[in-house]
């Protein structure tokens, strides 16, 4: 199988099935399987789910374990030579899956890749590539200067806003909400450290993917988008 695709929901029952239905169409000319770990949603996600997507394997916990936890629960009754972790609050585009298994193909170097994320009118989502929140990288977007001085390589190096948001670029930090890594490398660095409950854990993880020697690559012309906040 070529893909695993893992979603974990909370209560995001009216954003997952759109979100599933743009994955399912994604597959269509891949080997692939959709995972859902449920955290204990209290909004009847399981009741609602569950009839609508008989092909989907549905992992539903008694407590919120967290988003690290929940993903390496997803992945280990995952097939893929792939594994997507993707948030629910997200629409792909047709062809963003099969492109993004292409560049792994053609680029050994690549552990993990993200893509350019889009809000729902549209516009850029700065957060799809990121700089290491190093102390000054932070102090620089705390105080502004990152949002007056974009495109700088120094004031912008949060948001890598000198890198060109339509390019491909080896970047410090993919979003979670659509990371894709080759099975074997998410089982060499351990998965996710499951001592982040939500938030930290992808530069957590792409510490130790270039720990391995291995790159993460922001995807400038794959598109998909991303509500924010489901």
């Amino acid at each position: 199988m070529e893909l695993s695709v893992i979603i974990v929901n909370y209560n995001s029952k009216l954003l997952i099935e759109t979100c599933l239905l743009s994955v399912k169409k994604a597959l269509e000319n891949l080997s692939g399987e959709i995972i859902v770990v449920d955290n204990n949603s209290s909004d009847g996600s399981k009741e609602y789910m569950s009839p609508k997507f008989a092909d989907v394997k549905f992992i539903f916990n008694n407590v919120n374990l967290g988003f690290a936890r929940a993903c390496n629960q997803g992945s280990k009754i995952s097939s893929g030579q792939y594994v997507l972790f993707l948030n629910p609050d997200t629409i792909l585009s047709g062809t963003c899956l099969k492109d993004c298994i292409s560049f792994f193909e053609s680029h050994p170097d690549a552990g993990a890749v993200g893509v350019r994320m889009l809000d729902a009118k549209g516009n850029f989502l700065k957060e799809s590539k990121r700089g290491l929140p190093s102390p000054s990288a932070s102090f620089y977007k705390l105080f502004g200067l990152t949002a007056m001085f974009p495109g700088s390589r120094t004031f912008g190096k949060y948001y890598q806003g000198h890198l060109p948001e339509n390019e491909n670029n080896h970047v410090d930090v993919l979003s979670a909400a659509f990371i894709m890594i080759k099975t074997e490398v998410f089982e060499k660095v351990g998965g996710f450290d499951e001592s982040f409950f939500m938030y930290g854990e992808d530069i957590d993880l792409r510490l130790r993917i270039s720990q391995l020697g291995l790159k993460n690559y922001y995807l400038g012309k794959v598109s998909v988008t991303h509500l924010k906040g489901g």
